[in-house]
């Protein structure tokens, strides 16, 4: 009697045993899906409240944007588009002003994707990259080579701008877009930024969209 006694206390205690442990893995699975479900939650707030951040980020930078392409630049020269010539010609060409922002020109256009041009380069050739669309960025032996170097390296990260030293230019830094052009004081000017984001591709193209490589090169 005590030997059955014994063996039914027995299997009761490895039954307690089996559902303590049955018990206890039933809490862990919930609690590792009260935290699995925590930690999805707090990813995914943070996720939304990321995205959110960006589209605000981007929200913002676009409208400085079209508020600087809107916003007059200082001490700025234009000149009436439709009073500029757009022949294309084969002769050497006079312009008012120096470097030209528009008038007749040659067929082909000097290269403008990101060409910097260590030497001088036609102007009848130039004037048709401005045609497309391109900032030319110009300067003389007085204005510092640090300058020169910075914007060597805005130019050479810009599509639809080009650079090239004008010896004979009134000013030792100056931007020219089809129509306008402006003298900076130098390579952080905040003019520069402003005329890049007016006029690279901007309403006064007369030619939008049209190529800035497969020109004259170098």
């Amino acid at each position: 009697m005590t030997s059955r006694t014994n063996k039914t206390n027995s299997t009761n205690d490895r039954r307690a045993r089996i559902e303590e442990m049955r018990r206890a893995e039933r809490a862990r699975d919930r609690r590792n899906r009260v935290i699995t479900i925590s930690l999805s939650a707090v990813l995914v707030a943070g996720l939304v409240g990321f995205g959110a951040y960006v589209l605000n980020e981007k929200s913002e930078e676009k409208a400085q944007t079209e508020a600087a392409a809107k916003a007059p630049i200082k001490d700025e020269k234009s000149w009436d588009a439709k009073k500029l010539g757009r022949n294309h010609v084969t002769t050497a060409v006079t312009y008012p002003m120096k470097p030209p922002v528009g008038g007749d020109h040659h067929q082909a256009w000097m290269n403008c994707d990101r060409d910097v041009y260590d030497k001088p380069i036609p102007e009848v050739n130039a004037v048709h990259s401005l045609e497309h669309g391109a900032v030319w960025v110009t300067y003389n032996d007085q204005a510092p080579a640090a300058d020169v170097e910075k914007l060597k390296d805005k130019v050479g990260r810009t599509s639809y701008s080009m650079m090239s030293p004008v010896k004979d230019q009134a000013g030792p830094i100056m931007l020219s877009a089809w129509g306008k052009q402006v003298t900076v004081a130098g390579a952080d000017d905040p003019r520069v930024d402003q005329f890049f984001t007016k006029y690279v591709q901007g309403p006064q193209t007369p030619e939008p969209g049209a190529a800035c490589t497969g020109g004259l090169g170098a």
